[in-house]
């Protein structure tokens, strides 16, 4: 508003900028699901390393292809995932306990996520808490006690600690149910609070610091004689050792990945709408064959849609020779799943070793190191460069578990199969950067996909940079901020190489004036911006004419 002027002299009023910067998204956070040995349960996870996932979901486990996907990520360029992880309980009759549970005295525990990974949880509580800290919350020394967690492996080796000094079972900061439910990664309370009967912080035949001064006489009594003290350890950890816990059954569709109400209740795949953006999306084989089931990469390909992501497809496990690929590919039911322009499958699969058996050489699925292609390219040339060529190589993979001739990528390039190749001194590389809508009889608009994931990224910065206009007046002054806003990002990508066009009238153009937004908009609260640019789309054939010459005819 206008200063009110109200004495003769010199006023200064600040009038705002009509500039609104559009930032341009991220363009290769990649979303993983599946299962993992340890770890929050239909929670979308943020890591940026191979490290984070390991203390976080365990790491590499046998029993799951996730592991090995989020490691060729990260190997291959990967920057940040976000991750799911899915549990399905065994509900059998003698079936082990879902989480581990720890007794400590008259406490109980359990471990902060279900799985067998628990049973190497060990705890102990002394009672050895600062009488300053007890008076500032009101309560006595008694009242207080320190809890220390271990979690060890199967030889005893210390993997992580956690100490919780002057905590209370009375209601206060320190209570111990909020504490641990805040800061813990190992345990939570057991059951409701306040319990029953509240816990007896006393010392008694069953707490673990008695067993402790035990095992403090045995080494003064026999230093020595180390068998003593080692059988006194043991009885300290088998004191307070964790029940052993199911690592759960394996995943299926209908009761993981999209169960009844999972979109409503963000469970399996729609647990990701907790996550505020991804871009790539890989479900690695969950299914006894080595696959996924096609009616899953249906709903994820569609549900990529509606997120404005870009799908990653394995190569079912049954191709294991081109004519294979062929076959499943025309044949009139689809075992793929979707032909999505949001989506893309590389064949075949990655050779590499295991370092869970000895590594040795074993086959897996190339969705995670081809998410890490995309995101090295991204960062190093631009979400418009095609993850693929001499300069795309895919890291960790000893061989590809088919070798393709280069007759053999003519027949899948043209259907729409990206190809995985070997090649001399270059090594292992992606060769193929069509879309799922690539084949040539469908000529379709979005045919490459650093074309399809170009338009992602521009729909995407558009959509959050411009959500400064909902409510603004519906006319000319709202217009012309739009077109300079857009303008100026659709600038900024032509500068970096972008889009097609030697001036910025051939590569781009935005519109947002009174011929996009008519009246009947405006009285509907409508305005309409349309923006139109020229894709880069990859050399894919690099066609070189040779003449020979015979010699000059003299004139």
């Amino acid at each position: 508003m206008p200063v009110a002027l109200s004495y003769p002299g010199v006023y200064v009023q600040e009038i705002p900028s009509s500039v609104h910067t559009i930032t341009g998204v991220a363009t290769s956070i990649t979303a993983f699901i599946g299962r993992a040995a340890r770890g929050p349960e239909d929670t979308p996870v943020t890591i940026n390393s191979f490290a984070d996932f390991e203390r976080t979901f365990g790491g590499v486990w046998l029993n799951s292809s996730l592991g090995y996907a989020v490691r060729d990520f990260f190997l291959n360029g990967g920057g940040q995932a976000i991750i799911v992880r899915l549990y399905k309980a065994d509900t059998s009759q003698n079936a082990n306990p879902a989480a581990s549970k720890i007794r400590v005295g008259d406490f109980r525990f359990t471990a902060a996520s279900r799985g067998a990974w628990g049973a190497g949880l060990r705890a102990k509580i002394d009672v050895n808490s600062s009488a300053d800290v007890a008076k500032k919350y009101g309560l006595a020394a008694t009242d207080m006690f320190n809890l220390s967690i271990r979690e060890v492996d199967a030889s005893g080796n210390t993997l992580s600690q956690e100490i919780f000094r002057n905590l209370s079972v009375k209601d206060s900061p320190r209570r111990v149910d909020k504490v641990l439910q805040a800061q813990s990664k190992l345990l939570t309370w057991d059951g409701a609070w306040p319990p029953a009967t509240l816990p007896n912080i006393a010392l008694n035949d069953d707490d673990i610091t008695k067993d402790e001064a035990a095992l403090a006489v045995a080494k003064a009594a026999n230093p020595q004689v180390p068998n003593d003290i080692v059988a006194a350890q043991a009885a300290v950890d088998a004191a307070h050792a964790a029940v052993a816990a199911s690592d759960g059954l394996a995943l299926t569709k209908v009761d993981n990945f999209t169960p009844v109400g999972g979109q409503a209740n963000k469970s399996g795949l729609y647990a990701l709408e907790g996550a505020d953006l991804f871009n790539l999306l890989c479900i690695p084989p969950y299914l006894a064959s080595g696959d996924v089931d096609p009616a899953l990469v249906a709903e994820a390909a569609a549900y990529c849609e509606t997120r404005r992501a870009f799908l990653i497809v394995d190569p079912p496990s049954n191709w294991t020779q081109k004519a294979t690929a062929i076959k499943d590919f025309t044949d009139t039911t689809d075992r793929v799943g979707t032909r999505s322009k949001n989506s893309a499958i590389f064949f075949p699969r990655l050779v590499e070793p295991n370092p869970l058996r000895d590594n040795q050489l074993e086959t897996f699925v190339p969705c995670g190191a081809i998410a890490g292609v995309f995101a090295s390219t991204d960062a190093n040339r631009g979400v418009w460069k095609a993850p693929a060529g001499i300069q795309a190589p895919i890291v960790g993979a000893t061989r590809l578990s088919v070798g393709l001739t280069d007759a053999d990528n003519g027949e899948l390039n043209q259907l729409g199969i990206n190809c995985l190749r070997s090649f001399p001194v270059i090594g292992t590389v992606a060769w193929g950067a069509r879309t799922l809508r690539g084949a040539d009889q469908l000529a379709d608009d979005y045919k490459y996909i650093p074309v399809r994931r170009t338009a992602l990224f521009i729909e995407e910065s558009l959509y959050r940079g411009l959500k400064w206009a909902v409510f603004e007046p519906n006319d000319a002054p709202l217009w012309a901020q739009i077109r300079l806003n857009v303008g100026a990002f659709m600038q900024t990508l032509f500068r970096q190489g972008a889009f097609q066009g030697s001036t910025p009238r051939e590569a781009y153009f935005v519109k947002c004036d009174s011929e996009t937004t008519t009246q009947n908009d405006i009285n509907l609260g409508v305005v309409n911006v349309v923006v139109g640019f020229a894709p880069l789309k990859p050399a894919e054939f690099v066609v070189i004419s040779i003449q020979q010459i015979a010699g000059q005819i003299a004139v």
